[in-house]
């Protein structure tokens, strides 16, 4: 057997071996030559390429060029991506870009490149990625740009291009996106186009084309977006084919000449967004049902006649309706508005200048809901009474409003900077800012509804939680298109690391956001790294290669001797660090009653090796899985991840706080594993999950009023506990809904202590412990202000947070919701006296004069300066009085107690399968908490 010095020598030198096998590679020397000669024909004002003088592209951190993580078969590396965007470069594109033969994305968005296209780009047949967008190019679209069979996205909008569309790009069988808006384009739309079996957003508007609409585009099985505004089909119509379209969602024919009349569109399913606008379009609108999904329909300047189709008044979705300036006549329906909820939505109704002369009913509207009839006979006619104000609302001029009314964050002292989340809400954080454009959204109004689903939509597809984005300003230009800037918000932490920088910067640039038509296209127009975020461009395995080769040479310099003192080096570390950990547990479990120390072994075997089928929740520490151990306790274990974000600090102060917390209203920790660098935790188990589920709008069983009143004071007694009777006071800091567990009997108890401190020596102030200056954590939603902005932790942070929870149980609303929190709107209810309307109607009939007293507690618990706050005692004491009425038992009935038993024995499920429906007779039978 080989000694370790020998075993290390011989790994050592040939660790080295390879790493200069690795250095021999290098670019592909054609691909060099290339990048100089584009270097060459660029202007660089800014010197953002004046490290392309020397050393090997991939190898040297050469601005913009990405390379394969390795060597071709040819033994190079060769360019994967050219990421030039927004790097204020002028000058021409050089024809020598086509030598990049594996190249997969050319990104030039948003530069003055003038100059033509280079045919020679078509030689690049793996390419993927075309942008070209937002520059000056001159001249026609060439031909051999349909070779590219790879090609996914072609955008060459917002530049001077001029010609025709190519009929050879009816070859682009990969394509899904073509934007060629905003140049002068003309002749006619090929029909080779309409060969395009993936094409999904076909983007022509502000265009010269002429010539009549193909109706052969009606056969492109995944066209969802047709946007051709602003061009010249003088006297074509719309073909009646158009209506066969099996997945569009918009289509846009504003100013394009078009006469004739509309086509029926009814067996569109998904159609969204109609604009038609702005034509010469005659005859009757078609009586048949659009798409329930119908957000806009504009039909305004138009020689429409007839009118308004009944149909119209059974759209759900429906935005804007815009029929100005045609020759409508009958009657106002007011079937649109009258006894309809427009909680989610605007609707907007713009009839003037035609010819109705009635109304079928009431033209006073809710509030959500704007009519314009200036210019009709109905607001001259003396048989209809209108009042003054709904004559100057309804018969006058169409008042602008503004896109932008929110106010902005105070200018509170913050070393990053403040960011408004939601109104009122402001979080001091690093923001990475990104500046966005929805290039043809299906919708008119950007709603609150709207935006908590595109917020949701673009956290999804970048894989953040929906309270790290934030909308900071929009910009409506001519509802075509809706800029927006984004700021996404770093979760516990001020900052994100460079690795997520990376991710999300190319997560946005590879354009793979998960499919959502509704939105339509994006651009994005900059991903700014500058501040806290300023990045040397990635390139590559440069930094990685050299690092290596750096590193590797030193080695082999000292091989024996560094693998030596290496190796001794790493064992007494290892050891003592075991010592450390081992002398730290013995510590902590001396004196630790009741808490078991569990082997791999035992907790896998609990758990059927972690099947995925045993796991009942998941968080950022990592999964908890439901195990019955050999004694046929069930169990909660809480295993943590590799990439979590709770660390090893955090859980041992969660096995140390636990082991001296008892109380009934605290999850109680029976064990723990330090096995194998596991980090896992043992719970007694709770069958029925956290109150966040049962809140959720997709609970198929909820809590009545008086249910989520016991669940408000049990898990009070439990922070009330933390605060005053464990010795020293514990600040628990992440009071919220989920880590509020509820057993098979409903009693509540806090769970999760991971981000608990202890509080310091009480005050002289009514035995309230002064703060605790720390760095700031917990969830955004159920932060304390006052503790977010000054980082001093106190126990009234606990209090607001528990709060929030409240407001929660009586609303069944998220702390965030549609765009503003759930604090602003209950507040702003209670104030108007209309509290009740918020209150979970799920709950069943309640005491209004309960719910008031329950709101007013809410409202106390969440007062912006600590001092106004209640205490938890006094937060207790009024929750038993809210409490009273609930008939209280020594224990629950034996059916009841059997349910129990059987969840607890059987269930795999978080959710236990008693029926809590409000009503149920089990209410009367809980046992005082």
């Amino acid at each position: 057997m080989m000694s370790s010095r020998t075993c290390g020598s011989v790994f050592l030198v040939t660790f080295c071996c390879l790493l200069l096998h690795s250095a021999d590679s290098r670019t592909d020397p054609s691909e060099v030559n290339a990048l100089r000669e584009i270097k060459r024909s660029l202007v660089d004002p800014m010197g953002n390429l004046s490290n392309w003088k020397k050393g090997d592209p991939c190898k040297s951190n050469w601005t913009g060029i990405i390379c394969f993580d390795s060597s071709h078969d040819d033994g190079h590396l060769h360019v994967r991506e050219l990421q030039l965007m927004r790097l204020n470069l002028t000058g021409e594109l050089a024809p020598e870009v086509g030598q990049l033969l594996l190249l997969e994305i050319l990104n030039v968005m948003w530069n003055k490149l003038t100059g033509r296209i280079p045919l020679e780009i078509g030689r690049i047949s793996s390419l993927k990625l075309l942008l070209l967008n937002g520059n000056q190019f001159a001249g026609s679209l060439p031909p051999e740009l349909g070779n590219l069979g790879n090609l996914n996205r072609l955008q060459v909008d917002e530049n001077n291009i001029t010609g025709s569309v190519p009929p050879a790009f009816g070859n682009l069988r990969s394509i899904k996106h073509l934007h060629f808006n905003n140049n002068t384009i003309s002749g006619e739309i090929p029909v080779e186009l309409s060969k395009l079996p993936k094409l999904a957003h076909l983007i022509l508007d502000n265009n010269n084309l002429t010539g009549t609409l193909p109706v052969e585009l009606a056969r492109l099985p995944s066209l969802t977006i047709l946007q051709l505004d602003n061009n010249n089909f003088d006297g074509s119509e719309i073909p009646e084919a158009y209506g066969t379209f099996s997945r569009l969602v918009k289509l846009s024919l504003r100013n394009c000449g078009l006469q004739g009349s509309i086509p029926d569109l009814s067996r569109i399913e998904n159609l969204s967004y109609l604009d038609l606008s702005w034509n010469n379009l005659t005859g009757t609108i078609p009586e048949s049902k659009l798409s329930d999904n119908m957000t806009t329909i504009e039909l305004s300047y138009n020689n429409l006649t007839g009118s308004i189709p009944q149909s119209f008044s059974e759209l759900g979705s429906l935005q804007l309706l815009s029929l100005e300036n045609n020759s409508l006549s009958g009657s106002v329906p007011a079937e649109m508005w009258e006894n309809k909820s427009f909680e989610n939505r605007k609707l907007q109704v713009d009839l003037r200048n035609n010819n109705f002369s009635d109304t079928t009913g009431n033209l006073i509207t809710p509030d959500n809901v704007t009519l314009y009839l200036r210019g009709n006979p109905i607001c001259k006619s003396a048989s209809i009474p209108i009042v003054k104000q709904l004559f100057e609302d309804i018969c006058g001029e169409k008042k602008q409003t503004s896109t932008n009314s929110s106010t902005p964050c105070s200018n509170v002292s913050c070393p990053y900077e403040n960011v408004k989340v939601s109104p009122g809400i402001c979080l001091c954080t690093a923001p990475l800012s990104i500046d966005y454009r929805l290039k043809s959204p299906s919708f008119f109004f950007f709603t609150p509804f709207i935006k908590n689903q595109f917020m949701e939509y673009i956290t999804t597809s970048l894989q953040l939680e929906t309270h790290q984005l934030a909308i900071d300003r929009l910009v409506d230009e001519n509802k075509l298109r809706l800029r927006m800037y984004l700021k996404l918000i770093p979760k516990d932490k001020p900052k994100f690391n460079i690795s997520e920088v990376i991710r999300i910067r190319d997560r946005f640039m590879s354009w793979s956001f998960g499919g959502n038509d509704f939105f339509g296209p994006y651009e994005l127009l900059e991903f700014p790294l500058e501040g806290p975020y300023a990045l040397t461009p990635k390139s590559g395995l440069s930094t990685v290669v050299w690092a290596m080769i750096v590193a590797g040479s030193i080695v082999a310099a000292t091989a024996i001797s560094v693998s030596v003192t290496l190796l001794y080096v790493r064992k007494r570390r290892e050891n003592s660090h075991i010592l450390t950990r081992k002398r730290f547990f013995r510590t902590i479990f001396r004196e630790m009653e009741g808490v078991k120390k569990f082997s791999f072994v035992e907790l896998s075997d609990a758990t059927n090796g972690f099947d995925s089928s045993t796991m009942i929740g998941r968080g950022s520490y990592g999964k908890v899985y439901k195990g019955i151990l050999p004694d046929k306790t069930e169990v909660a274990i809480k295993r943590g991840e590799e990439t979590s974000l709770q660390s090893e600090k955090e859980f041992l102060n969660e096995i140390d706080l636990l082991s001296r917390l008892h109380h009934r209203n605290l999850v109680t920790l029976l064990g723990y594993s330090s096995d194998i660098g596991e980090q896992m935790l043992v719970y007694e188990y709770m069958p029925n999950g956290n109150v966040r589920d049962w809140l959720s709008a997709n609970a198929t069983d909820t809590l009545s009023f008086s249910m989520r009143s016991l669940v408000a004071l049990g898990s009070a007694k439990g922070i009330l506990y933390l605060h005053t009777e464990a010795n020293p006071p514990v600040i628990h800091r992440d009071i919220k809904t989920s880590n509020i567990l509820l057993d098979c009997q409903l009693h509540a108890k806090v769970a999760d202590f991971g981000l608990s401190r202890l509080a310091p020596a009480f005050g002289d102030v009514e035995g309230e412990p002064a703060h605790v200056s720390t760095v700031v954590k917990g969830t955004p939603g159920y932060l304390d202000p006052e503790y977010f902005m000054t980082q001093q932790l106190t126990v009234k942070s606990d209090v607001y947070s528990f709060g929030v929870v409240l407001l929660e149980l009586l609303t069944g609303m998220h702390p965030f919701f549609e765009g503003t929190h759930i604090i602003r709107e209950v507040r702003m209810a209670h104030e108007c006296g209309t509290v009740l309307s918020l209150a979970d109607s799920r709950m069943g009939q309640c005491s209004s004069d309960k719910v008031k007293m329950l709101a007013e507690l809410a409202l106390w618990c969440c007062e912006d300066r600590p001092e106004m706050r209640p205490s938890m005692s006094k937060v207790v004491k009024d929750l038993e009085s809210i409490c009273q009425s609930v008939r209280e038992t020594k224990m629950f009935s034996e059916t009841t107690t059997l349910l129990c038993t059987k969840t607890s024995s059987s269930s795999s499920s978080v959710f236990s399968p008693l029926v809590l429906l409000p009503g149920s007779n089990l209410d009367s039978s809980f046992s005082k908490l």
